[in-house]
């Protein structure tokens, strides 16, 4: 079922046609937009597409850059696709809202418009500005869903598809910092420690803060061990009790 069908002129208005089928299509749904470059599959036979497409919607957005009303003899023409699908609309009792692409787009006026599509001079038209493309888009897209009642409630069922889930607070009352995620498996893999100053190494070993790195054979006395710093010249003798045996002595 199409909803919406977009009518635009190659050369003046695609790319916003474009922009608008981008919105709406992510709004409502792809199916719900109908913009002959998206909608016609290869192969297919594009005038039956077109009118079929044209009766099946409820608004046709008739997208007029600032030089449509330029292509004056092809509006004449009986055979213009930008013609046919208007013409269509009107004998099909089908809302027509006119797009005004650009600053510079004015008004329809009668005197610039074939007989056959004067009729879209009277119609209200809805500006839309290129340098405020994202406000243009949502106004437009309000204004879609106003006219298209099932649109609006298509976007509230969307809507609830597409938000986030719920996160849910099992940690209970924290005093200072707390970091909180989304479900998970296996072992939290980091720390966060405020006002620290220096490194703070938070993983598995030793941790020295501040203090010396003694690495090696350490022998003790009763009394606590015996540490050695600096520049010194001779021998130096101190002998704790029996030295530890290593495992590979019997070898």
């Amino acid at each position: 079922m199409t909803d919406v069908f977009i009518n635009y002129r190659t050369g003046d208005g695609d790319k916003t046609a474009a922009l608008i089928d981008q919105e709406l299509s992510g709004r409502f749904g792809r199916k719900r937009i109908f913009r002959a470059s998206k909608s016609i599959p290869p192969g297919h036979a594009y005038p039956d597409a077109l009118l079929t497409g044209v009766r099946r919607s409820s608004v046709l957005l008739a997208v007029i850059g600032p030089g449509w009303t330029s292509f004056r003899t092809r509006l004449c023409d009986p055979e213009d696709w930008v013609r046919k699908e208007i013409l269509e609309a009107f004998a099909c009792g089908i809302a027509i809202v006119p797009v005004l692409d650009g600053r510079k787009t004015d008004r329809l006026n009668k005197a610039d418009l074939p007989g056959e599509l004067a009729r879209l001079a009277d119609l209200q038209s809805i500006p839309f500005d290129t340098h405020h493309t994202e406000t243009c888009l949502k106004r437009l897209g309000d204004l879609v869903a106003e006219l298209v009642p099932g649109l609006r409630d298509l976007e509230q069922d969307t809507a609830s598809l597409s938000a986030p889930a719920t996160v849910r607070n099992a940690i209970g009352d924290v005093s200072g910092t707390a970091v909180q995620s989304r479900d998970f498996t296996g072992d939290v893999g980091t720390t966060v420690i405020k006002d620290s100053h220096g490194p703070v190494h938070s993983g598995q070993g030793d941790i020295y803060q501040h203090s010396r790195h003694v690495s090696g054979d350490r022998h003790f006395s009763g009394n606590g061990m015996t540490y050695f710093e600096g520049d010194h010249h001779g021998d130096i003798q101190h002998r704790f009790g029996e030295p530890d045996r290593r495992e590979d002595d019997d070898r």
